[in-house]
């Protein structure tokens, strides 16, 4: 890796024009101000596809309200548009959970709010098919992704349709980006034909027509319910054998689409949805996923099994090309409050099989992990080291969870079969092998590295993966709980019990609050035989579905929380495509199809969350 600030992606005509281009092979269009870091999903494709030989330009937070100069400024590119409203989906960004305004946005220079439109995914790719009507747009990232399918939406408070049917978008890639990005990128390039970029993985699109164009016989609508709770493993038989495209490497032969309730049925019957959403979350978490078949309006959304979990040598290579790792030199002077977060961090993996049911993190990464080797991360370290900027401390050295690192099943043969969506709930997987082992060795040779003086974990840590209610789970538990108290933390260690009452962490995907009680106990009495005062910070979400004003008052009263830090309780926030927002919207559990009770008056809501703070 390589931190030259005089090879930066341009932004601009005259960027452009200094480069020699006569043509742009793929213009980016985002929601964030552009900042060249493999923390940031725009820098990642765009550096992917350059290194691949294609000239890449972005477009960051363009202004959609005046006479769309942005949009036309540099042209037409030679094969397509890209398309994401930034690292973050815009709604989220742009309001609480108590649908109110946000006053600042961490992605835009000095956190200036108001930089980009609401469901900006959409509002983009309309003004560049407006305006450019033959060129292919390809939408992505958080927002696109997590809306490929039917899904909630809580600020306007009804179920929408894919992303692919508003927006207008030509193809949809969902996940982590870089490998069918590139893909697609040579199929346009090659002039394939639409069916033959349709078997592309980890691709959605939309399609008119009626679904026996593409499958000899009419799907049935009772394919799902009749199969329910227990999900077909080939899909509707009437489809299997019929010309459906198979898919690359890593993917059975007997793959067959899975047909599902029509969006119209979903908007008509909640059980429908939650039905749906049965089927899309165990397809998000299985290593050979099959294909998905939505029926919408006039014609009907697919998406695409994706990609298997990357390799490490491909994770090495997306973090070896030329990241300046600086926000581009448009933005001289200015403060972006995101980038001052992640500057001296270091991403260690991807994915997470935690599975707990408000998380996005697996549905848009993979429950599978997906590990750069020690020598790739090392050697970014040493970089890092040696800028000027850097003075000493690692700001997080981790990912969405720190210490699944180079964690896997220890028969990978079971993995590949498995559909459960969490390997630690309702209990730990017995095939899951949690020895810290790696990770110790991974932050000792980090700490070893010379000009780092600390190396800090700021991402969230799993204690259910080195603990248990009896105590450690292994020889390897207590080392890597002493060492993260004592070397990688700033003086508190959060962790997310998420609730004390098991009614509501049944709902959440977590574990019982008596394993929070068991790691106070040991993290206690570390504190004792060290001499030192590491505070433990725990944090909770009110008004989740099945959390009554009851549920909260215990929480607040419980002895366990006596003397400990307590400053973290999130409202509840729907979010597209997770299972906590399916029981929101449908008053059902997915997963067992009984009711759930929610809390959805907002004075009511934020009644949950002020009790606490009062009690405290």
């Amino acid at each position: 890796m390589t931190y030259r600030t005089e090879c930066n992606i341009p932004t601009s005509v005259k960027e452009v024009q200094q480069l020699g281009w006569d043509w742009i092979d793929i213009i980016f269009f985002t929601g964030d101000a552009f900042v060249d870091h493999p923390s940031f999903g725009t820098a990642c494709i765009a550096r992917y596809l350059e290194k691949a030989g294609y000239r890449v330009a972005v477009v960051p937070q363009p202004n959609w309200r005046d006479d769309l100069r942005d949009f036309r400024k540099l042209g037409a590119p030679r094969l397509y548009f890209a398309v994401n409203s930034g690292a973050m989906d815009s709604m989220v960004n742009h309001y609480t959970a108590a649908k109110r305004l946000r006053h600042d946005d961490a992605y835009t220079p000095e956190g200036r709010a108001g930089q980009r439109p609401d469901r900006a995914v959409t509002v983009y790719s309309k003004i560049l098919k407006q305006l450019w009507p033959d060129v292919p747009v390809v939408i992505g990232g958080v927002e696109a992704s997590l809306r490929r399918l039917t899904h909630y939406d809580y600020w306007d408070d009804r179920l929408m349709p894919s992303i692919l049917v508003d927006s207008g978008a030509d193809w949809l890639c969902y996940g982590m980006g870089e490998r069918p990005m590139l893909e697609l990128t040579r199929a346009i390039e090659a002039g394939r034909n639409r069916k033959q970029i349709e078997q592309i993985p980890q691709l959605a699109f939309f399609r008119t027509g009626k679904i026996s164009s593409v499958a000899p016989e009419d799907p049935r609508k009772t394919s799902l319910r009749s199969s329910f709770p227990q999900p077909s493993a080939a899909g509707p038989s009437h489809l299997r054998g019929h010309g459906w495209p198979r898919f690359s490497e890593g993917l059975p032969d007997s793959t067959a689409p899975i047909l599902l309730h029509s969006f119209e049925e979903c908007c008509k019957d909640k059980v429908a949805f939650a039905e749906n959403f049965h089927h899309i979350e165990i397809q998000a978490n299985v290593l050979h996923a099959q294909t998905l078949i939505e029926p919408v309006g006039n014609g009907y959304v697919q998406v695409n099994p994706p990609y298997p979990p990357a390799t490490t040598e491909e994770m090495d290579a997306c973090w070896d090309l030329p990241f300046t790792k600086l926000p581009h030199p448009r933005y001289k002077g200015k403060r972006i409050p995101a980038y001052d977060m992640i500057k001296d961090s270091i991403i260690t993996h991807r994915g997470c099989f935690g599975g707990c049911n408000f998380c996005t993190i697996a549905a848009h990464q993979g429950k599978f992990i997906q590990s750069r080797s020690e020598r790739s991360i090392l050697e970014e370290v040493r970089k890092l080291a040696a800028m000027p900027e850097f003075h000493g401390n690692i700001s997080d050295l981790g990912a969405p969870t720190a210490n699944m690192y180079g964690l896997h099943g220890k028969n990978q043969d079971l993995c590949a079969k498995c559909r459960r969506q969490s390997c630690l709930f309702p209990g730990p997987c017995p095939n899951m092998d949690r020895s810290h082992e790696r990770v110790l060795k991974l932050y000792r040779a980090v700490d070893a590295v010379k000009g780092v003086r600390h190396s800090y974990i700021g991402s969230g840590v799993r204690y259910d993966l080195f603990l248990d209610e009896k105590g450690f789970v292994d020889e390897t538990g207590k080392p890597y709980l002493r060492e993260l108290m004592l070397k990688h933390t700033s003086g508190r260690l959060k962790v997310a019990p998420e609730h004390t009452e098991d009614k509501v962490l049944h709902y959440m995907g977590k574990p019982s609050f008596r394993l929070f009680e068991r790691l106070r106990i040991e993290f206690d009495k570390i504190n004792r035989e060290n001499g030192t005062h590491t505070e433990l910070v725990p944090y909770f979400i009110s008004s989740h579905p099945g959390c009554r004003l009851e549920d909260m008052r215990r929480l607040a009263a419980n002895p366990c929380l006596k003397g400990i830090w307590m400053e973290q309780v999130q409202d509840f926030m729907p979010t597209p495509m997770t299972t906590s927002s399916v029981m929101w919207w449908s008053g059902l559990d997915p997963r067992t199809m009984k009711p759930v009770w929610t809390e959805k008056d907002m004075l009511k809501k934020k009644e949950q969350k002020a009790l606490f703070f009062k009690k405290k």
